[in-house]
């Protein structure tokens, strides 16, 4: 029996280098600092170092570090933030939760916002653009007066930062994946740095000393250590998920229903996303042979229940809607073997013969 593909997993990775992180664990467990301090620290250094960025702030969470952001950039009522309508929801949610007004901008051919349109959806309000590098891919810049944050949760090491602020994730599928949750902010502005640094410890300094309102947003120590574990194979597992997309794309470039994702050298491929005709069959196709896969994302956040009130109706952002239901992400992974990719391949073709 052929054994499935799953579309994700981390054995492989970790198994790779279990010794460095054993060490890591067990150095947190004895020396008892799980808060907090100097591992902390050591990945802050290695991190900013490994990107480019000036400054590196570890958080509990991408969504933390997006938040985070937003709180030092006193984003709030009356302001309104320009973003993309195709990204994970805590993209919105940060800017919804400082109550900011979220204003979106279609997408592009290759799925990040388009940046024409974002320069036409700024206005008198408009207090940045937050911009997203979906599935490992850097958005194209707008020419816009506004600050510019960038939500790239997705896209370690894809680009230098180039806005004011860019907002990591560590979450365990990503490109680098701690072993629970966890995020960083990058910049090269040190008061912003500060400021987050600031806001992630509720604001405390010293501590008991509250001289501004934040939250509880501290990167976990034991999470930090084998943060740093890893952070040294990042180069590598990046050149093997480009490996991986490049038999992907060479396998389905001449399938017409299957449209593989717009080819940029700086692609980190935390996602390899297909836009595929009959996208729910071929699903279906894939896992009934076993195939794991994965629709990023079902609905455009405009459209999404939450943000109703906002006023937003079908057709407000059409290359975004249709998108939504074509997109399909297939198996990729560093240590997804090359002739997994190529059974994948087969699978898909398969599907529309």
């Amino acid at each position: 029996m052929t054994p499935p593909i799953p579309f994700f997993d981390m054995r492989g990775e970790l198994a790779a280098i279990r010794p460095a992180i054993d060490a890591a664990i067990a150095r947190v467990l004895d020396h008892g600092g799980f808060v907090g301090g100097a591992e902390v620290e050591a990945f802050e250094r290695a991190l900013a170092a490994a990107t480019g960025a000036a400054h590196a702030v570890g958080t509990s969470s991408g969504t933390d570090a997006l938040l985070a952001i937003a709180m030092a950039l006193g984003w709030g009522p009356g302001d309104e933030i320009v973003t993309t309508p195709l990204s994970f929801f805590a993209t919105v949610g940060a800017i919804v939760r400082v109550g900011a007004r979220p204003v979106f901008a279609d997408v592009d051919a290759g799925l990040n916002a388009d940046p024409a349109a974002v320069a036409a959806a700024v206005g008198p309000r408009t207090k940045a653009a937050l911009l997203v590098h979906l599935f490992g891919r850097p958005a194209a810049w707008p020419a816009v007066a506004v600050p510019i944050v960038e939500d790239a949760a997705q896209a370690i090491g894809a680009a230098p930062v180039r806005g004011v602020a860019a907002a990591l994730s560590f979450f365990p599928t990503k490109n680098l994946g701690a072993c629970g949750d966890g995020g960083a902010v990058l910049t090269d502005d040190p008061a912003l740095a500060d400021r987050i640094a600031l806001l992630r410890n509720h604001g405390a300094r010293p501590k008991y000393h509250h001289v501004a309102v934040g939250g509880n947003f501290r990167l976990d120590a034991l999470q930090a250590a084998i943060l740093g574990a890893k952070l040294p194979h990042l180069p590598a597992w990046t050149a093997a998920r480009r490996a991986r997309a490049d038999r992907y794309r060479a396998g389905l470039a001449d399938l017409p229903e299957v449209r593989v994702p717009v080819d940029d050298p700086r692609h980190v491929y935390h996602h390899f996303v297909v836009r595929a005709d009959a996208r729910d069959r071929l699903r279906a196709h894939l896992a009934a042979a076993g195939v794991g896969t994965e629709i990023y994302y079902p609905s455009p956040l405009h459209l999404q229940p939450a943000l109703a009130d906002l006023g937003y109706r079908a057709g407000a952002c059409p290359t975004a809607e249709a998108a939504c239901a074509e997109l399909l992400a297939l198996p990729l992974y560093p240590s997804l073997p090359l002739a997994a990719v190529d059974r994948v391949v087969e699978r898909v073709r398969g599907c529309y013969r």
